[in-house]
């Protein structure tokens, strides 16, 4: 191929722009691997990769896309061959790197792992960052000792991708799941997933401002941060484990250490971007098998490079649901 197609960020003027442009192999990175895109998904990184006050990308241009599957082309590394299919999620992919909106992509072979059985690349990109955090949050939950009988688990920011996979993957295990969610259109599809019960963004802030309430949750995992993190560590159980990844309700935190140093209460920060490969691969290898939610379908649209600018308006105006895929 001489050129392919991207969609590629620039700021000049004080502006930025996102349009589809044709570029060529020589336009890329430098990386280990040569990748022929097949997948990528669309995020809010991704959104704010595409604004003038998005704060992600510090040099353009840039190729946004912080997740992609696909087919390796060439390689300089002696742990992938070409044909080999690959995930890539995180690291600096689609933020201070080119990532997945284009056809063909060029990475350090140490950000790559091989596509575990049980996955396609779509299915792969259905799941992309929001599955591995979500994976993660489970991971934690389980590593710290929560198990379904020990009571009811929170699962906020439900009408996300982080969310709605977490509420699916625990659901999946035995776990007794309430979603909170201010999109009542994503019932359907989370009850179907196997959660019981909702509680809107509204009920779940009425105690934000009390030191400790009434003990409800074993666990909890929160997609929002800010009054809704702040919300829920009153209502933990005694020696309730909290899992935090989002910060789309904010990023202050109004709290007392009551719930940590009455109730034994864990809170811990969930990171998929650096985490670990080893780690990684592990994640990656549950969510093709015991971890793989059964809606994965249902929960996601698939479009094409030309509709990303259009989805990346809706994200930032908040009327996206579920997961987005772009195909390459």
């Amino acid at each position: 191929m001489s050129t392919f197609k991207a969609l590629v960020v620039n700021k000049s003027d004080n502006e930025v722009e996102a349009e589809i442009k044709e570029i060529g192999l020589s336009d890329l990175p430098e990386g280990d691997l040569l990748i022929k895109v097949a997948y990528s998904s669309v995020n809010f990184k991704d959104a704010l990769a595409c604004i003038k006050d998005g704060n992600i990308v510090q040099n353009y241009p840039i190729i946004p896309g912080i997740d992609l599957a696909g087919t390796v082309v060439t390689s300089e590394s002696g742990q992938f061959q070409p044909g080999d299919k690959i995930i890539v999620t995180g690291f600096g992919l689609g933020v201070s790197h080119f990532g997945g909106f284009s056809k063909y992509a060029r990475v350090p072979a140490e950000w790559a792992l091989k596509l575990p059985d049980g996955l396609t690349m779509r299915e792969a990109m259905i799941l992309g960052t929001a599955g591995l955090t979500a994976a993660l949050s489970l991971f934690e939950l389980q590593q710290n000792g929560i198990q379904p009988e020990d009571g009811p688990i929170l699962v906020t920011g439900t009408s996300g991708g982080v969310g709605s996979i977490a509420a699916g993957i625990a659901a999946k295990l035995g776990y007794r799941v309430t979603a909170s969610t201010g999109k009542p259109d994503m019932h359907e599809i989370l009850l179907e997933a196997g959660v019981q019960q909702f509680l809107s963004r509204e009920e779940l802030l009425t105690d934000a401002k009390r030191a400790l309430s009434k003990q409800q949750w074993a666990g909890a995992i929160d997609c929002v941060g800010g009054r809704t993190l702040s919300s829920i560590l009153p209502s933990m159980r005694y020696g309730g484990v909290v899992a935090a990844s989002g910060l789309t309700g904010g990023t202050e935190l109004a709290m007392t250490v009551y719930p940590f140093i009455i109730r034994g209460v864990r809170l811990i920060g969930i990171d998929s971007v650096m985490v670990s490969k080893e780690k990684r691969a592990k994640i990656w290898e549950l969510l093709a098998s015991v971890y793989k939610p059964p809606m994965l379908e249902r929960l996601s649209e698939e479009i094409s490079l030309e509709q990303i600018s259009e989805r990346v308006g809706l994200m930032l105006k908040g009327r996206s649901r579920g997961r987005t895929v772009v195909k390459l």
